[in-house]
């Protein structure tokens, strides 16, 4: 696929969604229930499909109730619909469409031989992952025209699932930010407040989620892409331990194991389900947790977690006011579900020395990254190609040293000793996800200098990365709305392997306390 094509393809996406949805488009902008604008967006294919999560539209698929076409289509039109939300960067409409004509007229015993996701449309974050023949750009000019020559090891368990991809969602570039805006794409929104970000770096996946375009879609997490944004959109969802879900083929660790993949979902058993469709080794990998039956934990309410409490900012940032307040509501509520909560210390933790190792690891895997990609097309990367900030990176980034980098693994190696003896005396941790509300757009854009960005930076990650550096699986639940209406997830954290333990708590926090109807109001 070319530039030209890829370009193309973008323009039509918006015009065909200017069309086609314009009304939509406009209630999404600003208005309510009831309106005109919401009147149009009920008149959406399928008007049901926005109530079903994926393991519904997979059981309506296998029934015959709904056709892969139909569902395919109510995704699309929604993509288009609500595009003001600046969700979808790479469209594969046409490759889906043609992969959902070709299941759509099976009799029931070949659709109930079929994976348990046949048919459900899904989309891949535009960021660190391949589909084959399709472009993934991480929100970079310089890989805007980047073809991918295989399918990533997770995308290949997306296929054999069932799954029909039909998109890449957004993703600031390399994923360098808690807020999904680009040179490349421009701004993604957050669907409960337009003017104010959807997290990042998988902002498109929770925005479209949160948008109801899907009801799950691919995510991944350096340093709190997966928790952030979903915090910011009102959705679930959890990174899991390093080396649970595979990385390859290409590389199977992701910034020495910061990052990992995994999704955004409403329901908390559309995440088990796709985690347990997709853990487990690949080829050559060497780090695995063990893997556990993540379904059967959905019923397996717990009883008498011992649960850590901590609500400090470690870059002695503060917390805002209702990230604690919603922290301190969760502690009531697992409380009163028969758990035990007390509060704890992270003194011990040299939080200050992993952050700046995480620098050096971040930089360093992206500076291989566009090395690798200069080496493919044949000529080096221009500084026109990237954001400010993350050009600054890579210049910074060619002076570190092996020292440095093994200097960064020790200490965070360090780190998850000083967590894993905490969980020896503690089933989780909670604390919030993030020390502020969804920031406002541009608060921490790539674009600007860098000691602006940095000081609202501490505010989005401070809860988050410790888990990345550590290895460690961690989850945002949607437990409380600021008086503004604004969503703000909590975070909890467990030992190296905990995702059943993560799972079983949310499953029986989502019936405690249900988020599911709780939609952004713009929508309708």
């Amino acid at each position: 696929m070319s530039e030209r094509a890829v370009a193309q393809g973008r323009r039509d996406f918006l015009k065909t969604g200017a069309a086609l949805g314009g009304a939509a488009a406009v209630g999404l902008g600003g208005a309510m229930p009831g309106t005109a604008a919401a009147a149009a967006a009920t008149a959406l294919p399928l008007p049901d499909y926005e109530q079903w999560d994926a393991t519904e539209i997979a059981l309506r698929i296998h029934r015959g109730d709904v056709k892969p076409s139909e569902v395919l289509e109510a995704a699309i039109a929604r993509a288009e619909a609500y595009a003001a939300i600046n969700a979808v960067t790479v469209p594969h409409f046409d490759m889906a469409r043609e992969a959902a004509r070709a299941l759509d007229g099976a009799a029931q015993a070949e659709r109930e031989a079929r994976p348990v996701l046949s048919g459900v449309p899904f989309a891949l974050k535009d960021l660190g992952i391949a589909l084959k023949g399709t472009v993934t750009t991480n929100g970079c000019a310089f890989f805007k025209d980047a073809v991918a020559d295989h399918d990533s090891t997770l995308v290949q368990r997306y296929q054999a699932a069932g799954l029909n991809i039909f998109a890449k969602l957004a993703s600031p570039e390399f994923g360098q930010t808690g807020t999904t805006e680009s040179r490349l794409f421009g701004a993604t929104r957050n669907p409960w407040d337009l003017e104010r970000s959807s997290g990042g770096s998988s902002g498109g996946a929770s925005a479209a989620v949160a948008a109801g375009v899907l009801p799950v879609a691919h995510a991944s997490d350096g340093g709190g892409s997966i928790r952030i944004p979903a915090s910011h959109c009102g959705l679930f969802g959890l990174k899991p331990s390093r080396g649970l879900i595979p990385m390859g083929p290409k590389s199977l660790e992701g910034w020495l194991g910061l990052s990992a993949h995994n999704v955004i979902s409403r329901s908390v058993r559309d995440t088990a389900l796709l985690m347990q469709l997709s853990q487990g080794a690949e080829a050559g990998a060497r780090t695995l947790p063990p893997t556990s039956d993540l379904l059967a934990a959905l019923e397996q309410a717990p009883r008498g977690l011992k649960i850590g409490l901590f609500q400090t900012n470690l870059f002695g940032a503060g917390v805002h006011a209702e990230c604690l307040e919603a922290s301190s509501k969760a502690a009531t509520l697992c409380a009163g579900l028969g758990h035990h909560v007390e509060p704890i210390d992270l003194s011990a933790l040299p939080f200050l020395e992993m952050a700046g190792s995480m620098g050096v690891v971040t930089a360093s895997g992206m500076l291989y990254t566009v090395r690798e990609r200069e080496k493919a097309i044949g000529r080096e990367a221009r500084e026109d190609e990237f954001e400010p900030i993350d050009w600054q990176s890579l210049q910074k980034a060619k002076s570190y040293t092996a020292e440095q980098i093994l200097k960064a693994r020790s200490v965070f190696d360090r780190g998850g000793r000083v967590l894993d003896e905490l969980f020896a005396r503690y089933d989780l941790i909670l604390s919030p996800t993030t020390a502020a509300l969804p920031p406002k757009l541009g608060a921490l854009s790539l674009d600007q200098p860098f000691e602006a960005f940095a000081r609202n930076a501490v505010q989005a990650s401070a809860f988050t990365s410790m888990f990345n550096m550590t290895g460690l699986p961690a989850m945002s639940v949607p437990l409380h709305w600021s008086a503004e209406g604004l969503p703000i997830g909590v975070q909890f954290a467990a030992p190296y392997g905990g995702e059943a333990r993560l799972i079983a708590l949310a499953a029986q926090l989502e019936k405690a306390a249900p988020w599911a109807d709780r939609r952004p109001p713009r929508l309708g």
